[in-house]
This record gives C-alpha cells, structure tokens and sequence, in this order.
C-alpha cells in the first residue's frame, strides 16, 4: 500500500496517522515525514509514500530532501548559539565583523536586520545565473558593495537568498569557519541530527526528489519591483537540489538537506529550554532571542502581514498560532517547523511534493492541529 505510514506515534496523537496516510493517499503527497517533541521527547516520528516521482523508490527513515527556507533557521539558530557565548551582539554593526560590508551607506545596518529581513538587501541588483550561488566569496562580495534598497529596520522585506549569505557570513567572520561547517560541528553531531547545509555525496542516495510546483519562484511578481527583484534573480526551478553542484554548496538560506526528525531535533533545542537528545545547547535565556520583535507589517516581497522576530516568523493574523510565545518557518514548496515554548512543543514537516507559492499551504497544519486538540483536551 503506497498510503502506508511507517514509524512511531504517540496514541495520543493517532489521527496524526492517519492524517498522513490520507495526505498520500489523495496524492497531496507523494512522500513526507512528520515529526514533533513534546519536553524534549520525540512523540511521533512519521513517514510515508515514495521518495521518486515515478514511485520506484519508498520513503525511508533516511531519506532526506532539500527544505528550501526551513534551512534559515539552522542559520538563524547558529547565530543564536554564538550570540549565546558572546561572540556576536545582534545590537552591533554588520560592518564591526564584516568590515568590507559598511560600504555604499551600509555602516548602519544592524546585525539584527539581518536576521529579521529587514536590511533592504533582499536580492541582487547584478543580474545572476543560478551557479553564481554556488560562489560564496562573489555572492558575499556583492552584497557588502551594494545599497540597501530601503532604510534598514523600518519594514520586512523576505531576504529569500540572500539572508543566509548574510548572516552566514557574519558567523565565518566571528566563528572563523563556515556556516556549514559551524552547524555540523556545534549543533547538527552533538545532537546526532541527519541535517546538512553542504551535503557530501556519500548521501545521495537517499535524497529524495522534489517535484517542482507548476509555477516558478515569482512566477506572477512585477519584474521591477522589489518582489520581482528579489524572487527572479536568480530565476530558480527546483530542479536544482538534484544536481551535485546544489547539493555541494552552503546556501543557508536554501539548501539545506534533512527531514522532518532531523528538523525537529535540532528546533526542539528551542522549545525545551535549550537542551534536546539531552544535550544543552543553549541557555535558556538564549531560547527567547527568536521571540523578540524587530519588524512587522506588510512583508514587500511576500505582499502579506509579517511579524518577525531574531530570525524566525511569529503569530500574526496571517498565521494565527495556538500559543503567543512561539515561532515558525517553512520552505518553498512546502516545509515547515514550528516551535511552541509554552507547550515546550516543536513539530516538523518535510515533503517532495512542492506545494504553489512561497507561503506554504495547509498538509503541514493538517498534521499539527490534530495534536493541539489532544494537548488543549488534556
């Protein structure tokens, strides 16, 4: 049965299961995994159908895929992590640990603008091809000389690329290793989580393929406007993640590789006061970083309301959460984590089938939902 659901869930929880079994089913999906903690325990651990669009090969317990935006906040928590021991002050200048960055008026912006999209350096004024990405040192040189297109701080603008060119970078400079690399060596091993930001090929085998949705990134926005700008440069088909070349690179705003377990492992640091696989990451003053409020309203990229936090998506009437002291974010096509802190909750989903749009759609809260009520019902 290609609609059967492998792994564990909590009783609890069993119309997670069979949510999941009608989602593939239906053909909504084609393969996902679901996964969500609760104090830090893995209470379910879902997955189902088929990691290839002609069905040949099963979702496995290891098959992983790129999550487009769910990557930002392994960026965004590795930040975290370093502002936790000192190293970084999301107050200070970008240009205190990225010098080269102060110019063409830049000197201003805030290391904090960077994190909460709104440093008005949400795409690249020199038109791209796609392997430009795979080019760090000219990506990163381009942002440091060009303008902010608009005031930094004053409005959310979705930095999808670039963000984690720009946090990424502020790491190197501060941790003195790549984004990539920082994440494996603090985060993802310590906590034995199977997510990547540069995927070596001894694992491409058990990466699943994405099914490109029928409309492109900014396939509908205004090519002269800053969504047009920012979506269109450079123009991405999600035919991308199956090439070496993708999978190689560290684009932390967009590459990353794992599953909806090594997701939630690794967020779960978040939701339970900075410790998960029961080791501490971060303080737990630190896990409150992601809840403070740097910029909100219409988002001019994504052209809908935002708040936004220290690198993460909080409730607003767009995305109406249970409880006021979490956080999101999800990944074109789909993805999406949640992070819960006064339910100590977090919840991961990760699928191939793509999904319309940049603001994902609603199989992820199909999956969420049936354990709130069990949660609210006590």
């Amino acid at each position: 049965m290609t609609d059967t659901v492998h792994g564990y869930c909590d009783e609890r929880f069993a119309p997670v299961r069979e949510a999941l079994a009608g989602s593939v089913r239906s053909g909504d999906d084609l393969g996902a995994s679901f996964a969500a903690t609760i104090d830090g325990e893995m209470v379910v651990d879902l997955w189902a159908g088929h990691a290839d669009e002609a069905k040949t090969r099963p979702w496995e317990r290891d098959t992983i895929v790129n999550v487009y935006s769910t990557t930002k906040t392994m960026t965004a928590l590795s930040a975290i992590l370093l502002a936790d021991r000192g190293a970084l002050d999301f107050e200070a200048p970008v240009a205190r640990y990225w010098p080269e960055f102060a110019a063409a008026g830049k000197g201003d912006v805030r290391v904090k603008h960077l994190m909460a999209h709104a440093a008005g350096l949400s795409g690249f004024a020199e038109k791209l091809p796609v392997e430009a990405l795979y080019d760090w040192e000219r990506i990163c040189s381009l942002l440091a000389s060009q303008e902010s297109w608009w005031t930094p701080g004053e409005k959310p603008g979705y930095h999808a690329i670039t963000q984690g060119y720009l946090v990424g970078e502020v790491i190197r400079r501060v941790a003195g290793k790549s984004v990539g690399t920082f994440f494996r060596e603090e985060i993802a091993e310590p906590l034995g989580a199977d997510f990547h930001i540069g995927l070596a090929p001894e694992h491409d085998a058990r990466v699943g393929e994405l099914i490109p949705p029928k409309e492109g990134l900014g396939a509908t926005a205004d090519p002269g406007s800053v969504a047009g700008r920012t979506l269109n440069n450079p123009k991405l088909t999600a035919l991308e993640p199956r090439t070496r070349a993708w999978r190689a690179a560290e684009i932390p705003a967009a590459g990353g590789f794992g599953n909806a377990r090594s997701v939630a492992t690794v967020q779960t640091v978040l939701a339970n006061g900075g410790v998960s696989n029961g080791k501490r990451i971060l303080s737990e003053a630190a896990t409150r970083i992601p809840l403070q409020v740097q910029v909100e309203g219409t988002d001019m990229v994504l052209g809908i309301p935002v708040k936004y936090g220290m690198g993460y998506g909080l409730p607003n009437p767009s995305v109406p959460l249970p409880s006021p002291n979490s956080c999101f974010w999800g990944g074109w096509g789909g993805s999406l984590v949640i992070v819960d802190q006064d339910r100590r909750a977090c919840f991961s989903y990760v699928m191939n089938r793509m999904g319309e749009g940049t603001t994902g759609d609603l199989r992820a809260f199909q999956l969420v939902m049936p354990i709130y009520q069990a949660l609210m019902a006590g």
